[in-house]
């Protein structure tokens, strides 16, 4: 059987050095057929231009503004042509072999809607990388960790993670999916804008009776943090937001009239503690955060309407996937530094 054809997307806002590393990786690719689709997000410093350029054989998508990840990586997927998306951040460079172990997996696999590879950090490859390690999790409250990193404890890879294995969420830095389970889940929900919408899109599949895994024979390498810095204040609204949004809206009314009570007390609890570090900009996102949940009733319910269109499973299928603690306690209080101690492999 031929391979599929594969898609690849890069959403892509400035930073004309970083595409090109990328884009001269991915030449290498030992892969047959794929193509390659650049979203620009309405970038100031030319990039459409040199793309047009120096890769004319590539399409090129040139949105009026910036939509953020979710919402370029939704407008990139609807001028694909292949069987399978790859969403692919611009500041990774990539083994050559990456691409096949994925595809090959989905081939094999009908009830597998996602999968990703190990994502070490490209400075340091001995390390784990912050976006995604080697695949995710998420506690009750909608805090999300990863195989290989808690917070911001990123571990060696040791090899301790190099079975693959079903996980909850796979990272938006390097994403294999079905094109046509991608489009049945809607997408990316573009109220995300950046941060955590693959969490939400894999939490999706498991309404919908499909799995996400991690192909640790696939590695690609990540610089992490390049088009929004780590301890900005739009990233620390954005996770606060979009994770909290999630417990609002992924959840059956009574598990979400449950939670949600005790995902608000940790916001104030975590509010507190940037305040007694002086870190400013971690208070002021959670702040931002809490105000657009207590603003956006109407987004809310809405989300809440989408997801239980596509349900297809009750909440007791979904919560062993789902780790019934809080992280946040494990890692400070019971000082568990490694995704391991938490959920047994």
């Amino acid at each position: 059987m031929p391979n599929p054809l594969v898609s690849i997307i890069i959403p892509h806002w400035n930073g004309i050095d970083v595409l090109s590393e990328c884009l001269e990786s991915l030449a290498q690719t030992q892969y047959d057929p794929f193509e390659i689709i650049v979203v620009d997000n309405a970038s100031t410093d030319g990039s459409p231009d040199w793309v047009s350029l120096n890769y004319p054989q590539m399409k090129l998508i040139e949105n009026d503004q910036n939509y953020g990840y979710a919402g370029g990586c939704n407008r990139g997927a609807k001028a694909a042509t292949g069987d399978y998306l790859v969403f692919l951040n611009n500041d990774t460079i990539q083994d050559p072999n990456w691409l096949s172990p994925l595809a090959d997996f989905l081939n094999l696999n009908p009830k597998v809607a996602a999968v990703q590879p190990k994502v070490l950090n490209f400075f340091d490859r001995t390390q784990f990388d912050y976006a995604g390690g080697a695949g995710g999790w998420i506690d009750v409250l909608g805090f999300p960790f990863a195989r290989g990193r808690v917070f911001q404890e990123l571990e060696t890879d040791e090899g301790q993670y190099n079975a693959m294995r079903p996980i909850f969420w796979a990272s938006g830095t390097a994403l294999m999916v079905r094109k046509v389970d991608f489009e049945a889940a809607g997408g990316f929900d573009e109220t995300f804008f950046a941060h955590q919408e693959e969490i939400d899109l894999c939490w999706k599949f498991r309404l919908m009776e499909k799995e996400t895994w991690a192909i640790p024979s696939a590695v690609v390498y990540h610089k992490n943090a390049v088009t929004l810095p780590m301890f900005s204040r739009q990233k620390q609204y954005l996770n606060h937001r979009n994770s909290f949004l999630m417990v609002l809206t992924n959840y059956s009314l009574p598990l979400t009239l449950y939670m949600t009570p005790i995902r608000f007390a940790l916001e104030w609890v975590a509010l507190i503690y940037a305040l007694v570090r002086l870190d400013m900009n971690h208070a002021l996102g959670i702040l931002q955060s809490l105000f657009w949940i207590l603003t956006h009733p109407h987004i809310i319910w809405k989300r809440r309407g989408h997801t239980k269109r596509i349900r297809t499973v009750k909440d007791k299928d979904v919560l062993p996937w789902i780790y019934w603690g809080s992280v946040v306690f494990d890692y400070y209080i019971r000082r568990k530094k490694r995704s391991a101690a938490i959920v047994k492999e």
